[in-house]
């Protein structure tokens, strides 16, 4: 047949044939039959198929159209020299030639003089192209399709001994200095920042539209509790019990009001009106997570079968100072938020410095002190009122960062909250003296109230004696619902105890802290090194590397070997795509795991596309991309916060390691996971600069997170943004 512009077009043939008994017997597949798809019906002339993957091998060619049929069989030619063959039992396989075909069968083979039979699936299909689909199609194969390099490598590879490092020969060319590599780190910063100064600013005592910098107390309200308030009910009801008898555990129970908890709120129609014609949820609805998946789900579920009341949840710390109480709320926030849960963290500490500055001694912490009870009561009811105010304009998740150390303090947040949200308390325990100790000294060296100190081994003594104070009057968690974290922090065992936990978000939350622990640990996030599709700027795929490419993977395993040259149980993870794979591969001596979850982002039918493809030839994808990147979900494809969804348990994991961990993977899940550690806003997440060719290290540990980048290598050629 003719095309219109009176060039003939062409027979694209391909023919597939799968056993995994043929790599076993030794045997290769052969095809042979009518020119031109064989050219000869002379076995010994037979054309081989090609090794497609374990058990299949493939045979394509394009042949005119003006033949009326084809015929061919296939052959099987042992290895070598051996002459021997084995011919396809039955008549010879015809090939229409004027049509698209798909056709599926088996091939026999008889072995061993006809004592066996060798039973083969066969795949033949057929497709009229033009001479331009052609030459594209064959240029996609050059360039985009060709076998993967690491088919057949194993999810867990462990490399020979460590004495294999120092003959790993690469000639990378880095400096042993690695210090000469460091960059800027534009997102987050290097040096150590006291957690409790990034929680949720008190607004109850900062002026309305002030500036959201804390270092200055000339917008502090003096008088923010005067008048017969609510909050002064709170605080009154304080005072009076101050030095009496605590309300008992039956009637803190009677006050708790047990509603139980679930996913984040949003609007939940009434029972009269619900139906589900007029059931309807809009992802940007106040209170809906923004997220996918299984958090999506379960705020559904709670949307249809909860509570008529708002569902929120406030996650209320309890413990005795240096106990690590801010760090955990801090992981908690930013593990919530990177969820899609409105999650702020509201620390009283940072209030009662506000309203009385931070030259408070020891003295003030006293049980017996009647003002300084007060007045810390005080700011934890404000923090309490700022933190349900919150709520109601639609947050999620409230985490109340204070010791609450005592049935009477604990009552008071209880009664505030009643009706209004759901409390779980968090106690942390600790009994490592060694863990306290370097807890203390941290905290005193960070702590704003100690830096006006200038005897550094008086402020240790200073905050040893508030200590003291607090141990006196503290009383453990018994009532209501809550999780007990026992000697867990260094992360060496320790126990978890629960208590009247359900539902998703709780549990979700239960089994993030089981993995949470302080062991320091660096874990190094690195992009592949620059693949072929970088360099023609296509997005997906699964590309081998570039020169370039290849010259990274070296200088990643002599940093590698660097960095860590005296851990001894770190581990390198990567994506199953062929270009992490093989930027993986010159680094020896560590363990190497394979994750599916860190797979690049599924570009669906833009796979393979330029952007100006995309923007060319589906202009309303392109449009919508550009319009909302978190959101946009590629045709058959994912969106980011479907990748964030799948790289849960990749987290989860990060935080259970003790050792460091090396992951090598694409731009996508690399802003995903650097969103988490950075404790960005889910809207920044697909602008987030992850560059080629550079490491980010995030040092995890007692301090918190830090950052450093080294860039060992200028990228040659812009990378599709992903």
């Amino acid at each position: 047949m003719a095309s219109s512009g009176g060039i003939s077009d062409q027979l694209f043939v391909s023919v597939k044939l799968e056993s995994p008994h043929l790599a076993e017997l030794d045997l290769a597949p052969h095809l042979f039959g009518s020119h031109p798809v064989a050219g000869s019906w002379d076995p010994c002339k037979a054309l081989p198929l090609e090794r497609a993957a374990t058990a299949v091998w493939e045979f394509s060619c394009v042949v005119p159209s003006q033949h009326e049929s084809l015929d061919f069989k296939f052959v099987l030619k042992r290895k070598g020299d051996n002459p021997q063959y084995i011919i396809e039992e039955g008549p010879n396989r015809p090939l229409g030639c004027q049509r698209n075909e798909f056709e599926m069968g088996n091939a026999l083979f008889k072995l061993n003089e006809g004592k066996e039979v060798l039973e083969c699936k066969v795949q033949v299909e057929t497709e009229m192209l033009s001479p331009i689909d052609l030459a594209a199609s064959w240029r996609a194969h050059q360039e985009y399709f060709q076998p993967s390099r690491v088919r057949g490598t194993h999810d867990v590879t462990i490399n020979p001994g460590l004495e294999g490092r120092a003959k790993n020969g690469f000639a990378s060319g880095l400096e042993l200095d690695l210090d000469k590599y460091v960059v800027p780190t534009p997102n987050m910063g290097s040096g150590v920042v006291y957690a409790a100064s990034l929680t949720e600013n008190p607004r109850s005592l900062l002026q309305t539209g002030s500036s959201s910098n804390n270092d200055t107390t000339k917008d502090i309200l003096h008088n923010s509790t005067k008048g017969d308030s609510s909050l002064n009910h709170y605080v009154n009801t304080m005072k009076s019990t101050i030095g009496g008898h605590a309300s008992s555990l039956e009637e803190q129970r009677a006050m708790f009001v047990d509603r139980g908890v679930g996913s984040p709120n949003f609007a939940r129609p009434t029972m009269e009106t619900f139906s589900m014609s007029n059931f309807k949820l809009d992802s940007e609805s106040k209170g809906m997570p923004a997220a996918e998946g299984a958090v999506a789900a379960a705020a559904v579920a709670d949307q249809m079968y909860g509570p008529k009341e708002d569902r929120k949840l406030a996650i209320v710390l309890v413990g005795l100072p240096a106990r690590g109480k801010t760090f955990t709320a801090a992981k908690l926030t930013r593990y919530l938020r990177w969820l899609g849960h409105e999650t702020k963290h509201f620390n009283v500490g940072k209030y009662r410095r506000l309203k009385h500055g931070t030259n408070q001694t020891a003295d003030f912490f006293r049980g017996d002190n009647r003002e300084g009870v007060e007045a810390r009561n005080e700011v934890a009811a404000l923090a309490m009122e700022d933190m349900l105010s919150w709520m109601q304009e639609g947050g999620q998740v409230g985490i109340f960062d204070a010791t609450n150390s005592t049935r009477i303090r604990r009552n008071m947040l209880m009664k505030m909250a009643e009706g209004k949200c759901k409390i779980i308390f968090l106690e942390t325990l600790c009994n490592d003296q060694d863990v306290l100790e370097r807890n203390i000294r941290l905290k005193v060296q960070q702590s704003p109230d100690y830096a006006e100190q200038t005897d550094f081994e008086a402020g240790v003594q200073d905050f040893k004696e508030r200590l003291t104070y607090y141990e006196k009057v503290y009383e453990p968690v018994e009532e209501g619902s809550y999780i007990k974290m026992i000697d867990m922090v260094s992360g060496k065992g320790g126990q978890l105890k629960i208590n009247d936990i359900s539902g998703y978000l709780p549990g979700r939350i239960v089994f993030f802290l089981v993995n949470c622990h302080l062991t320091p640990r660096p874990i190094l996030l690195t992009r592949h090194g620059e693949s072929m599709d970088n360099v023609r700027g296509r997005i997906g795929g699964d590309s081998s590397l570039s020169e370039a490419g290849e010259l990274y993977s070296r200088k990643l395993a002599s940093f590698v070997e660097k960095r860590l040259k005296s851990e001894r149980t770190a581990s390198i993870w990567t994506s199953t795509l062929q270009r992490t794979i093989l930027t993986a591969h010159p680094i020896i001596g560590f363990p190497k795991i394979q994750w599916r979850a860190l797979d690049e982002i599924n570009a669906g039918v833009c796979d393979g596309m330029t952007y100006d493809e995309i923007k060319k030839s589906k202009p309303e994808e392109y449009e919508s991309r550009r319009k909302d990147k978190l959101r946009y979900r590629y045709p058959r494809g994912e969106s980011y916060l479907d990748v964030i969804q799948r790289l849960e348990p990749v987290i989860i994991e990060l935080e259970r390691q003790r050792a460091p961990v090396v992951v090598i993977a694409h731009q996508a899940v690399l802003r995903a996971l650097y969103a988490y550690f950075a404790d960005k806003p889910l809207e920044e997440v697909p602008n987030i600069e992850i560059p080629l060719h550079t490491i980010i290290e995030i040092q995890m540990g007692v301090a918190g997170v830090q950052e450093k980048r080294y860039k060992l290598m200028d990228a040659i050629h812009p990378t599709a943004g992903l």
